[in-house]
């Protein structure tokens, strides 16, 4: 699906299963607890602390989906097209950074 039909998509199901969406600043801090999570997990994967029992059945792509999913509902709460604020987006490193990394001695 592309950005827009998931954005559509997360409308649709918060109108017929959420009631509404939850206010912007809540929103912010669910977010924020999500990324949490998903900060943990790979932390404790892929870094140097040990993985906690709990945590080693943890679906990785189930959190990233939960971080995406209020970034989502935090988008089109506020007016925004994510596919827009994407190509803009990369346009702007692009334009920003298009040698930045490619000359960088510590990335050869």
């Amino acid at each position: 699906m592309t950005i827009k039909e998931a954005q559509e998509k997360t409308d649709d199901w918060i109108k017929t299963y959420g009631v509404r969406y939850f206010n912007e600043l809540t929103n912010m801090a669910i977010l924020t607890e999500e990324v949490g999570e998903l900060a943990r997990i790979i932390s404790r994967r892929y870094g140097e602390q040990s993985e906690k029992e709990s945590d080693k059945n943890k679906d990785l792509g189930d959190e990233m989906a939960d971080v995406l999913w209020v970034l989502m509902c935090l988008a089109n709460q506020t007016g925004i097209d994510l596919t827009e604020a994407l190509e803009k987006n990369f346009h702007k490193k692009t334009s920003r950074d298009s040698e930045r990394h490619i000359n960088n001695e510590k990335l050869k």
